[in-house]
């Protein structure tokens, strides 16, 4: 039964929210159940064969599909610069040859700051926003360049403070 729940359990909003916690809640009877001696001589019947654990049937891979999937999408997801905050580092896939050039088509990415490819610490982000320029010169000060994306209703600015040491902006859209 748990086996069935693993592959067939999780093709529903409302399953996918119950079915793990049913699953955890007959964990601690299943316990119970494996203390049980062994049935004395005399039984109507033999006990029925408990068959191979879970995790080692097919059906396990109801549970590890999913997760494998979710852990990608996170990680994945990590280094889009939508999610970028104050705080965090990025890189510009796209090479400038010039300090301060503006680059039409940047190729960003967020890092960790200690990654010898941070170019810029973002300081500060606005959201339904496109006027870079604009907003990074009010609200951060410190900025010295900015990124912005926009596609469709959905627009924002990050301000960013170059960690490099070049002249000028480190790239503007």
């Amino acid at each position: 039964m748990t086996s069935d729940s693993l592959w067939q359990g999780w093709w529903g909003i409302p399953s996918m929210i119950v079915n793990p916690i049913v699953m955890l809640i007959n964990v601690p009877q299943r316990l119970k159940i494996n203390k049980l001696p062994e049935p004395l001589p005399g039984a109507p019947r033999p006990p029925a064969n408990p068959g191979k654990p879970v995790y080692l049937r097919p059906t396990i891979l109801g549970v590890l599909i999913p997760a494998i999937l979710i852990s990608l999408i996170v990680l994945v997801e990590k280094g889009d610069p939508e999610f970028a905050k104050a705080g965090d580092c990025i890189h510009n896939k796209n090479s400038i040859v010039l300090p301060g050039a503006i680059d039409s088509n940047p190729d960003v990415e967020v890092v960790p700051c200690s990654d010898a490819r941070a170019e810029a610490r973002v300081v500060g982000r606005e959201d339904d926003t496109n006027d870079g320029e604009g907003v990074c010169r009010r609200s951060f000060p410190d900025a010295d360049g900015y990124f912005t994306y926009k596609r469709g209703s959905d627009k924002y600015t990050l301000c960013l403070q170059s960690l490099k040491q070049k002249p000028g902006k480190i790239f503007l859209p």
